[in-house]
């Protein structure tokens, strides 16, 4: 039986209050050192940031390490940077062959002390990757969550 498929057009959406102001969340997303310390899915990893080149047209790339000894990829570019308010830029897994480039749009609403973060990944093709990435980015969102405290 076939697995059904995704459409690119039912992005995955994830969406979380986190309490803390909104120019510290968007500062954990944009500091390369603060970037790497909560930035994976688990506590199991370690991250490493290669590349942080935050202006639009810029480059990034990440190197999450499993306890395990393997090394997930990703590397994509900045299509928005709007400080403190909107992240955009496209995500693809490096090592996946069968990966496609997909979009990442972040929007950080001010709650006064807290901050709505709203995360929508667009172009997810298969219904298997869009819920990897919904649980990858489900663990980010908690390990960014314990960060902040």
């Amino acid at each position: 039986m076939a697995t059904p498929q995704s459409q690119p057009e039912n992005p995955l959406q994830v969406k979380r209050t986190f309490a803390a102001p909104r120019d510290r969340v968007f500062r954990a997303w944009t500091d390369a050192r603060e970037f790497a310390q909560w930035f994976h899915p688990t506590a199991d990893y370690k991250t490493v940031i290669t590349r942080l080149d935050l202006r639009v047209g810029g480059k990034y790339a990440i190197e999450m390490h499993d306890k395990g000894g393997s090394i997930h990829r990703i590397s994509g570019a900045y299509e928005e940077v709007r400080p403190p308010e909107k992240l955009a830029f496209t995500w693809r897994l490096q090592d996946d062959e069968t990966a496609t480039e997909s979009l990442v749009t972040v929007i950080f609403k001010d709650l006064g002390g807290s901050t709505e973060v709203s995360l929508t990944h667009k172009n997810l093709l298969t219904a298997e990757a869009r819920e990897k990435h919904n649980q990858g980015w489900l663990g980010c969102f908690g390990q960014l969550e314990n960060y902040l405290v």
